[in-house]
């Protein structure tokens, strides 16, 4: 099966910024969309971003209004969250996820139960 190994994550200021990656490997990564969820402590988990397997294709969370970009690079297996403007209600665990469907582009692209996630990485946003 697949393994993520994710980085990146750690303090930032308010209006800060970080990036995080993600490297996978044990299968045809350019074959799978991958995603960004996360959980802030007693909240549920919630879709940060998405990316189809071929990088033209993305979608991003509600919350995240212009300041979060995910991207791809398919010749490195990796994929990247990068996040400005930062804010105190965005500190949690932010986990890279892969699709474990081939070549999909639809709109069933929020749903957790489809992906397999990493083990996640904390970014903590302090005032």
């Amino acid at each position: 099966q697949v393994q993520l190994a994710e980085s990146g994550g750690g303090l930032a200021q308010v209006g800060g910024s970080l990036r995080l990656s993600c490297v996978a490997s044990g299968r045809s990564f350019a074959l799978y969309g991958m995603g960004w969820f996360r959980r802030a402590p007693g909240k549920q988990n919630e879709f940060v971003a998405a990316i189809d397997w071929s990088g033209t294709i993305t979608h991003e969370g509600d919350f995240v209004k212009g300041r979060f970009t995910i991207s791809r690079d398919n010749h490195k297996n990796t994929v990247s969250l990068q996040m400005n403007n930062l804010q105190p209600e965005d500190t949690a665990v932010y986990y890279c996820a892969a699709d474990r469907r081939i070549y999909y582009n639809g709109n069933d692209y929020s749903d957790p139960q489809v992906y397999d996630w990493g083990r996640g990485t904390q970014v903590t946003v302090s005032s």
